[in-house]
């Protein structure tokens, strides 16, 4: 009787065959082995497969806006409107077909407005003011983050006014009434000016109805270089409806200079500004205000000039730093004139923003005149 180990190996040798030999595949019967030589196997070239096409980069949109660490909460009725359904289209496709011309028309006629000039980037230079007629009971403009309006540095860029007979009146209280309602959103403005008009508002000017600006951005505009009681390189606002504030939302003001608030300006106009960053601005008026003898006057309010006598500035989660003044509140100037104003400050920092007059003792940056003292909680005041 075989072993085990010996059995196991006889049947391995006979399936296998030598070391040598082919081997032979298991069957039911066994072909003879032949003399004709095996024939190399040939390794089937791969098919060469065609290279995908290159796809295009997405074109970016221009920089974010605002302050991206603000954690401010944005009310319903602070938020970008819908655009969704258009009222009309600036362009066809083509930055050539979106003209100066094209805006100013869409402007007049109202309603909500959106930009078609292509994937990438494109800027516009105004060659007029684009005027909301008082009739619209709603103007949006909407950029998409891709068009930039620009002034040229010879005019301003956008103008709403209920007390111009011009755009036409509407009602007996120009200075109190409930629309045209003015929305800047997804847009840049830059290079806007209103040298030689006393009413300040280098890019935007709005007298009435309401306004708001969300995810825009304000570069190098420019207003009257002296002079008191005027301002806002970037926006200057008055009498808006029922005194409710004007929104910035998550936008950015750069590069501003005017004789005050070279950003922001207004007279009894109340604001809430979330998110949102102002730096590098100036304001370089002399003499202050009401302004000292032998001067022009102005110099206050690097990024923000308020005056008037009840209202409030509400600061969220929002950034102001490297801005300056020749006189007082290199960041913020605020006087209540008759003492009711309120400031509040929250989630904010204020930082290097030198006031070569004057600020308010213990408010690096700001000049406050208002009730009691401003409101500041988790925020940075810095010089």
């Amino acid at each position: 009787m075989l072993k085990r180990g010996v059995a196991i190996l006889t049947v391995a040798l006979l399936l296998t065959g030598c070391a040598d030999d082919p081997p032979t595949p298991m069957a039911a019967s066994v072909a003879p082995v032949t003399s004709a030589p095996v024939p190399p196997q040939v390794t089937p070239k791969r098919s060469v497969e065609p290279k995908p096409s290159a796809t295009p980069k997405p074109v970016k949109a221009l920089p974010k806006a605002g302050n991206p660490s603000g954690r401010a909460t944005i009310p319903a009725e602070a938020k970008a409107v819908d655009t969704s359904r258009p009222d009309r289209t600036v362009g066809n496709g083509t930055p050539a077909s979106c003209t100066s011309a094209a805006v100013v028309k869409a402007v007049a006629r109202g309603g909500v407005i959106v930009f078609d000039c292509g994937p990438a980037p494109v800027t516009i230079t105004m060659k007029a003011t684009a005027k909301v007629r008082n009739t619209s009971s709603t103007v949006v403009l909407d950029g998409g983050g891709r068009v930039t309006l620009s002034g040229g540095g010879q005019r301003r860029i956008l103008y709403m006014n209920t007390c111009d007979e011009a755009q036409t009146w509407t009602t007996s209280h120009c200075d109190d009434q409930p629309t045209p309602r003015l929305t800047v959103q997804n847009l840049t403005l830059v290079r806007g000016d209103s040298t030689g008009d006393k009413n300040g508002g280098g890019a935007i000017f709005a007298r009435g109805g309401r306004l708001k600006v969300v995810n825009s951005r304000f570069t190098g505009n420019r207003c009257e270089r002296t002079g008191p009681d005027l301002g806002g390189a970037a926006v200057r606002a008055l009498d808006q409806s029922g005194d409710k504030p004007v929104y910035i939302v998550s936008s950015t003001f750069t590069g501003g200079v005017c004789s005050n608030g070279s950003a922001l300006s207004s007279i009894g106009v109340s604001w809430t500004v979330l998110n949102s960053l102002f730096t590098g601005n100036a304001a370089v008026g002399r003499g202050a205000n009401p302004a000292r003898g032998g001067t022009p006057g102005g110099g206050s309010g690097g990024a923000i000039y308020l005056d008037g006598n009840t209202f409030t500035l509400t600061l969220d989660g929002t950034v102001i730093r490297d801005n300056k003044a020749t006189e007082g509140g290199g960041a913020i100037f605020f006087v209540s004139n008759d003492r009711t104003g309120t400031l509040k400050i929250r989630r904010s920092q204020l930082r290097d923003n030198p006031s070569a007059g004057f600020e308010t003792a213990g408010l690096p940056g700001i000049f406050y005149l208002g009730r009691g003292k401003p409101s500041i909680s988790a925020s940075t005041l810095q010089k």
